[in-house]
């Protein structure tokens, strides 16, 4: 990302957590989730639509906004990164959250969680992107689209991975 000037930094942060208040009053019940399968499994190989089908409903909800969000602004992202974007949560599916442990992982920042092992609510949460990366690549996805999914909170230089991370945050 190029350098920004601080009142940038300071308005995205707080567009950022804007955009997670939003998505936490979203998901207090899976029951509204009305996530748009059908165009989403359009943008999936098979192995893929397996995996996006045992999400929550509601991580299939934003996954759904970040990849119409990434298109809106990008007409011509390639087919990969938008089956990213589609799966960039998956890791989550590998345990369901209670309504507590949804509000508990949003509330707590993710840089503090990462300290903590891959197990229980915040573990998961906080290692969900290797995670993902592992289950779509045991499910036979393509290995971009793992890779842009293990990425896609800490891009590295990866251009694709940062346009994943940029979306994913506004969503």
């Amino acid at each position: 990302m190029p350098h920004r000037t601080l009142s940038a930094r300071i308005r995205r942060k707080v567009n950022g957590y804007r955009a997670k208040a939003r998505r936490l009053w979203r998901s207090m019940s899976p029951e509204d989730a009305q996530p748009d399968d059908a165009w989403a499994q359009h943008h999936l190989t098979g192995a893929e639509a397996r995996v996006y089908q045992s999400m929550d409903p509601r991580d299939r909800e934003h996954a759904c906004r970040v990849a119409r969000h990434l298109l809106r602004e990008h007409p011509g992202a390639d087919a990969e990164l938008v089956a990213a974007a589609l799966l960039h949560d998956c890791g989550k599916s590998l345990r369901p959250y209670y309504l507590w442990e949804r509000v508990a992982v949003g509330l707590i920042p993710n840089r503090l969680t990462r300290l903590l092992p891959p197990v229980g609510a915040l573990g998961i949460r906080a290692h969900h992107p290797e995670l993902g990366a592992r289950l779509l690549a045991h499910a036979g996805a393509r290995p971009r689209v793992a890779r842009l999914v293990a990425r896609h909170h800490h891009p590295g230089g990866d251009p694709d991975a940062a346009l994943l991370h940029l979306y994913d945050d506004q969503e």
